[in-house]
């Protein structure tokens, strides 16, 4: 008798469960769990997996647990992110991220999934204005200031225009209220950031120096906004990252301009021993074109291009070194620092460019080959010589992005620091070799 209740009760809660269901989910189309029954409100979920092989010519000096090496081989996860969002209600969206970056062999054990972004947003007036808030990747000085990562062209996006990554924000997501919408062919995103605490950053020491660096004091709101002219197809904003490449089955051709603000945001030691405070002011224009060259074949052009103009304050310099591969060094003299770091970030003009051509479809089987480079070059007021990071190499498209090989080398300078004037000059170059492969579900 007892079993037959039982029954009888499972029975019913699956009926209710399922009327419930059919209340707000009216099936699953194009990826997306439909709320009602034209599709406008929906539900999404994606998740992607970028997974590196990697061999590096470390920077003089470099330690691992106090051992030196010169070259180390090592595997790690670049990313992994989660996505679920969705157009909610009526005018009603909300977007939010988790995931990992950048987990190696060094990395603690164990590390969990951390919320990336969690935005609520409103459309104030249908497609031309959109306001929103949260912690949220809606940015200003460029296009790749918030990078669609599932779609980069090669193994990383250009880091440097997420010109506070981890410094003030967290993986470039700021806590920020924002304004954004289409008015013809002009898009356009307005940000007002409420800055991180400095004291959170990692290695970050209050100090008051010659050369400038972040302020220890209660930051100042940020302001920034990128805006763009879509000349051919109007790409979606619907959230704030943008694509790297739509391998040919779009016409993209965007000029953009942006900018980023902060006052009293750097400080520095004065020449009487005081402290001078100064704004961190970026602006930068770019260029985007992404389109097919025969739509028959499948052959397809990408390219971008950028220049910014930095002004962190006198002297700032501040190394990258992406999912660093050691953890010390003896040679404090090398303005590198250890492993695989270099001066990509600096108060100063830069230029980058990115290009790629993708073969004719079904190339090889049904798979296809991108090869692609990029150059990132700087004139930074510390620096004697300008610095030249390029990288270089080609995707096997085994099935887009969703399933794709990417193989590459980067070249960085090393720099050895003026004991006299703390300014710092090129002695050599160093590379690494990177094997990725990305599963991308969307």
């Amino acid at each position: 008798m007892k079993i037959r209740k039982l029954l009888k009760l499972t029975a019913c809660t699956l009926l209710i469960s399922g009327s419930t269901m059919s209340a707000y989910s009216q099936g699953f189309k194009d990826g997306k769990i439909w709320l009602n029954e034209d599709g406008s409100n929906y539900f999404k979920f994606t998740l992607v997996s970028q997974i590196w092989l990697r061999n590096t010519d470390m920077n003089p000096g470099t330690t691992i647990n106090g051992y030196a090496k010169d070259n180390f081989t090592d595997i790690g996860v670049r990313r992994a992110r989660f996505q679920a969002f969705g157009q909610i209600a009526d005018r009603v969206f909300i977007y939010s991220q988790i995931g990992m970056n950048n987990f190696n062999y060094s990395s603690d054990r164990k590390a969990g999934f951390f919320i990336h972004d969690i935005v609520g947003e409103y459309e104030v007036v249908r497609k031309h204005l959109s306001l929103g808030g949260g912690l949220s990747a809606w940015n200003g000085l460029s296009r790749f200031s918030a990078p669609s990562v599932g779609s980069i062209m090669g193994v990383d996006a250009p880091l440097f225009e997420q010109s506070t990554n981890d410094v003030t924000d967290q993986f470039l997501r700021k806590l920020s209220i924002y304004a954004k919408g289409k008015l013809g062919k002009l898009d356009y995103r307005v940000v007002m950031s409420s800055p991180m605490a400095v004291q959170k950053s990692n290695g970050y020491v209050p100090t008051v120096g010659t050369h400038s660096s972040f302020s220890a004091k209660p930051a100042k709101m940020q302001w920034h906004g990128y805006f763009q002219w879509q000349f051919l197809d109007q790409e979606a904003n619907t959230t704030a990252y943008a694509t790297g490449t739509y391998l040919g089955t779009r016409r993209v051709f965007n000029i953009g301009a942006g900018f980023q603000i902060q006052p009293d945001a750097m400080w520095r030691a004065g020449n009487n021993g005081d402290t001078v405070e100064t704004n961190m002011q970026h602006f930068a224009v770019d260029v985007y074109y992404d389109a097919p060259i025969n739509a028959t074949t499948g052959t397809a052009l990408s390219a971008y291009a950028s220049y910014i103009n930095f002004n962190w304050g006198r002297g700032y310099i501040r190394n990258q070194a992406t999912m660093n591969p050691a953890n010390g060094t003896t040679r404090t003299d090398i303005l590198n620092g250890s492993g695989n770091g270099y001066p990509s970030f600096g108060t100063g003009n830069l230029l980058y460019g990115q290009v790629g051509y993708k073969f004719k479809n079904n190339l090889i089987g049904k798979t296809t080959i991108m090869p692609y480079a990029s150059l990132q070059y700087a004139h930074y007021d510390r620096l004697k010589d300008n610095m030249a990071f390029w990288d270089g190499g080609f995707s096997w498209l085994l099935k887009g992005h969703t399933s794709k090989l990417t193989f590459a080398y980067q070249s960085r300078p090393i720099y050895q620091v003026d004991a006299a004037t703390q300014d710092a000059f090129k002695i050599d170059r160093k590379g690494s070799f990177i094997l990725q492969y990305q599963v991308f579900l969307n």
